[in-house]
C-alpha cells in the first residue's frame, strides 16, 4: 500500500516533534507493507527529492508564509502527481494550505488526517479559515486524534466525532540505543553539560512556556539544560541574562546521539508548555522511554495522557512558575521517588506508546479506508449500470 504524508515542513528543513511523529509513522507502518512518501515545502528544495529510511521526501518551493502557514503555487502540479501515486493520502493538521491542495487536486481516493492541534493563536484568521477547515475535515475518511484527552476537550473534534479514532503517538526504542554508563561518549557530553540536571528538548516556540521555566530557575540549586532552537530563542537568552541565571544552559540544536546522552544524564524531563497548541509532547515520550520522571502542565491535551500526576512524574498548574519550581524542587530533593516515577513512566511507555503499537493502528486504518473506498466505487459502478 502506498501512503502519501502531507505537511508544511519536514526534515532536514526543520526538526520538531511533529516531523518526528511523521517519521515514526512511516517507519512503524513498514511492517504492514506500507510504502511511504512525504510531500512538504522547502525554501530551498534542492534536491527536490531525498531518499531516507522512512521513505522518499518530495519537496516543493515555498513561495511565502503567513502566520506560520506556508504556501506553494508551483507545487500544486507536483502534489497532483504524488496524489496519483498514493492509495491513501495522510494529512497532518493544522496546515490550512493543505486543505486547499486537497480541494484543488480532486483526489478521488481515501484520505485521512491526523489532528495534531487546534488552531490556538491566530483567532481572526482561524475565523476566516473555518469554512474551508470544516469542508476539509468533513471530507476525510478518518480523523485521528493523538490522545483521548485532546479528543474530549477539542470543540472542533467534537463536531466530527463520528469520524474520529484515537491513536496515541508512539516511538521506537530500537532506534535509540542506550549508552553504557561508562561510555566515553556519555562522559564527553557530561563534560559539557554536567549530570543530574533538568532537561527540556524541543523547538523554542511561544507556547512552550520556557519564559515560565526561566522565572522558576531563579536561585535554584540545580541546573536546567534547554536543547533546541526556534523563534523565541534570542528573547529567552535575553531573559536569562536579565535574571542573571548561571544555572541555565542553552544547548542549541544537537544531534540525536547527543540528545539521547542528555536524556540518560538528566534527573528529569521538564516540559512547561502552557497552551493547547502543545497537543502531545514527543519529548515526554522520549523521557518516559529513557525511564525519567516527567514534569508537565495540565492543559487538557496529550501531555497528561503520557504523564500521570504522582505516578510517572508531576503535573503542574499551567503558566505558574511557583508550581513548576515546587515540582523541580521535589524531584531534585527526593531522588528515590524520582527514580521510581521514572520506572513507572517507562512501563507506561511500553504499554501504550511504542512505535509498533502506533504502526499497527495506522495500518488498520489505511486498510479500512481503502476497503471502504473500493466498496463505494463498486456501488457507484452498479448504480451507473
Amino acid at each position: 500500500m502506498k501512503v502519501l504524508h502531507v505537511y508544511r515542513t519536514y526534515f532536514p528543513d526543520s526538526q520538531g516533534g511533529l516531523e518526528e511523529v511523521i517519521r515514526q509513522i512511516c517507519l512503524s507502518t513498514r511492517a504492514g507493507a506500507v510504502e511511504s512518501r512525504v510531500f512538504t515545502l522547502s525554501r530551498r528544495p534542492h534536491p527536490a527529492t531525498l531518499d531516507c529510511a522512512e521513505g522518499q521526501i518530495v519537496r516543493v518551493k515555498q513561495n511565502f508564509e503567513i502566520a506560520s502557514c506556508g504556501f506553494t503555487f508551483g507545487g500544486i502540479s507536483e502534489f497532483r502527481r504524488q496524489a496519483a501515486w498514493a492509495d491513501v493520502i495522510h494529512y497532518h493538521f493544522p496546515w490550512p494550505w493543505a486543505d486547499a491542495l486537497h480541494a484543488l487536486a480532486g483526489y478521488p481516493g481515501p484520505a485521512i488526517v491526523t489532528y495534531h492541534s487546534d488552531i490556538v493563536r491566530q483567532k481572526l484568521l482561524s475565523h476566516l479559515y473555518r469554512p474551508l477547515m470544516n469542508r476539509f475535515l468533513g471530507s476525510m475518511a478518518r480523523i485521528v486524534a493523538t490522545s483521548p484527552n485532546y479528543f474530549a476537550t477539542s470543540d472542533v473534534l467534537s463536531r466530527f466525532s463520528d469520524k474520529v479514532e484515537v491513536v496515541p503517538i508512539g516511538i521506537d526504542a530500537d532506534q535509540r540505543h542506550p549508552f553504557a554508563e561508562d561510555d566515553p561518549f556519555v562522559q564527553h557530553v557530561a563534560d559539557r553539560f554536567g549530570r543530574g540536571f533538568f532537561l527540556f528538548v524541543g523547538v523554542l516556540r511561544y507556547y512552550k512556556g520556557l519564559h515560565i521555566l526561566l522565572n522558576a530557575m531563579r536561585d535554584a540549586a540545580y541546573k536546567v539544560v534547554i536543547v533546541g532552537s526556534g523563534p523565541v530563542e534570542q528573547e529567552l537568552r535575553r531573559q536569562a541574562e536579565q535574571l542573571r541565571l548561571d544555572n541555565v544552559i542553552f544547548g542549541g540544536y544537537v544531534a540525536d546521539d547527543v540528545k539521547m546522552a542528555l536524556f540518560q544524564l538528566c534527573r528529569a524531563v521538564v516540559f512547561p508548555s502552557y497552551l493547547r497548541a502543545e497537543a502531545f509532547g514527543v519529548t515526554l515520550l522520549e523521557g518516559a522511554m529513557c525511564a525519567k520522571p516527567l514534569i508537565s502542565a495540565e492543559v487538557g491535551s496529550g501531555t497528561s495522557h503520557i504523564n500521570i500526576d504522582r505516578k510517572t512524574g508531576l503535573v503542574v498548574t499551567p503558566g505558574c512558575s511557583r508550581s513548576l519550581r515546587d515540582a523541580m524542587d521535589f524531584l531534585y530533593g527526593h531522588p528515590e521517588q524520582a527514580a521510581q516515577m521514572g520506572l513507572q513512566a517507562r512501563a507506561r511507555y511500553e504499554e501504550l506508546f511504542t512505535g509498533a503499537t502506533m504502526g499497527d493502528r495506522y495500518c488498520r486504518i489505511y486498510q479500512a479506508v481503502v476497503m471502504e473506498s473500493d466498496v463505494r466505487a463498486r456501488v457507484t459502478l452498479r448504480s451507473a449500470d
